[in-house]
């Protein structure tokens, strides 16, 4: 199996709702973001923080990357969602508005406290000014940030911007988070579309997304799933044409100009062909579970 992790469809699910729970464990998504925040009441906070952990634990949701958003910063239960998360074990801790390097370090040192295994790494979500224009240091904070993730209702609103087709208002700052998460190495994943019935408009924020270069998009609706996995997926004729380009290559090395399709091929050609090979390998693996 690839050591490359698909994140094509990520999805968010209310640890407070048992059925959900259960119902997630045949969804086709390729993450989970089991939620404390946004999700759930406050009076139900302690029992989800519980749901969420003995699910994250348990072992029972496949191939898929399970991960825990926490109660941010500051508030009166991220305490005891670090700790709780932390020993769970799970693919990730999602931590919402994560505003500088320092924060990154100081959530990393509570997880470490709290025994968290080193497989759990921390995904950072951005999603206010600040966090954008600081994008690259929070990107390079630590070695186990491994993803931000937008969350774009936030950073309309903090923006006083508008919610509009092509979302113009937020590129530069989709943008920004972009870079700042190649130059590190992380994964970037797209943030939610919000009218579950408009399918269209989902499909073309998604082709959108993967076309920006984001490695999948985070969902609020299992209807959304598919829709995810098929944008952010290689298709069958990109997967023919890396196939086809490596092979030209290997077979010219030695050669001099070495060209496919009547294109000349270089080494970053090749790069990019190896990638798309590896995500298709990956997700190929993850759809035989």
């Amino acid at each position: 199996m690839s050591e490359f992790t698909p994140l094509r469809s990520v999805l968010y699910m209310p640890s407070s709702n048992e059925r959900a729970l259960e119902k997630a464990k045949s969804i086709a998504c390729d993450a989970l973001i089991l939620d404390l925040e946004d999700a759930v009441a406050p009076d139900a906070k302690p029992a989800a923080r519980e749901a969420a952990a003995a699910a994250a634990a348990s072992g029972d949701y496949g191939r898929r990357s399970v991960t825990i958003r926490v109660n941010g910063i500051g508030t009166e239960w991220h305490d005891a969602d670090i700790a709780a998360a932390s020993q769970a074990g799970p693919t990730a801790i999602v931590v919402p508005k994560v505003n500088s390097a320092d924060e990154v370090a100081q959530l990393v040192a509570a997880m470490e406290k709290a025994g968290a295994p080193d497989h759990t790494t921390l995904w950072a979500m951005v999603e206010t000014p600040v966090a954008i224009l600081d994008a690259l240091a929070i990107a390079r904070a630590s070695e186990r940030l491994g993803a931000f993730v937008l969350g774009t209702n936030d950073l309309v609103k903090e923006l006083y911007a508008e919610h509009v087709p092509g979302r113009a208002p937020i590129l530069p700052s989709l943008h920004t988070a972009l870079l700042a998460g190649r130059a590190a190495g992380i994964a970037v994943i797209d943030g939610v579309y919000n009218d579950v019935k408009d399918t269209d408009g989902f499909l073309a924020e998604c082709e959108q997304g993967r076309q920006m270069g984001f490695d999948g998009k985070t969902l609020i609706h299992p209807g959304q799933v598919e829709g995810a996995n098929t944008a952010f997926a290689p298709s069958e004729q990109a997967v023919a044409d890396a196939q086809g380009l490596i092979a030209a290559w290997e077979d010219g090395m030695g050669a001099g100009v070495v060209t496919h399709n009547g294109k000349m091929v270089e080494n970053l050609h090749v790069e990019s062909a190896r990638r798309t090979l590896s995500i298709h390998e990956a997700i190929q693996a993850l759809s035989a579970d």
